[in-house]
């Protein structure tokens, strides 16, 4: 009986195995960025690192607020538009409309707080006050302020300190300071927390609902 043999060419197992390089999970969705790449969104600089670290655990899973709805928030005193001091406390009583945002001046905070504006004699008609927090300093406050005539009080949270207090969720990976609304009955209970970073004006909607059922 003849044998037989099969000759292989001369290469190593490897080289006939394609190569191929490992992408994150999240590849498809992220684009890569340099050091040096930045951008501006909503009005915000934003820098980026040229990695991106990605929690083992979902992007939802690793965010926990420390307050919620049927809580009393922790207390703060900040400075307002002209430098004075003003304590959570001070709402008391009535009822108090609180939201965060990321900055004076960007497109979107403008359109929020003059649509708070637009409705301030509707707050006013439900007793409740109506306050904007951000981390930018009281003379730029003052200048925003001013310039798109908003009746109502802005506190500074220079370095974010109440904002990082409050577990307030922020958006883009982090990198974008979360647009939130907290309300708040006579007693200083939370009775709701909307959060929407893209439709700015809704916070007023969902705001001004809740008031007319306290």
């Amino acid at each position: 009986m003849a044998s037989s043999s099969l000759t292989l060419p001369n290469h190593s197992l490897p080289s006939l195995l394609p190569t191929q390089t490992p992408t994150h999970p999240f590849s498809h969705y992220l684009p890569i960025l340099s050091n040096s790449s930045q951008s501006k969104f909503y009005g915000l600089k934003l820098s980026y690192s040229s990695s991106l670290s990605i929690p083992s655990s979902s992007v939802k899973g690793s965010i926990f607020a420390k307050v919620n709805k049927g809580t009393t928030p922790p207390p703060f005193t900040l400075k307002d538009q002209d430098g004075k001091n003003v304590s959570l406390s001070k709402f008391k009583g009535k009822p108090l409309v609180l939201y965060f945002y990321p900055a004076d001046e960007s497109p979107s905070c403008t359109k929020q707080a003059c649509a708070f504006r637009d409705s301030y004699e509707k707050f006013k008609k439900a007793g409740a006050e109506v306050v904007g927090i951000s981390g930018d300093d009281p003379s730029s406050h003052k200048a925003f302020a001013k310039k798109y005539r908003l009746p109502f009080t802005l506190l500074s949270d220079e370095g974010n300190k109440v904002r990082k207090e409050w577990g307030v969720p922020g958006d883009l990976f982090g990198t974008l300071p979360g647009r939130e609304t907290y309300v708040f009955d006579k007693n200083g209970v939370v009775q709701l927390i909307y959060n929407n970073q893209f439709q700015p004006e809704k916070h007023v909607d969902e705001t001004l609902k809740l008031l007319q059922s306290l």
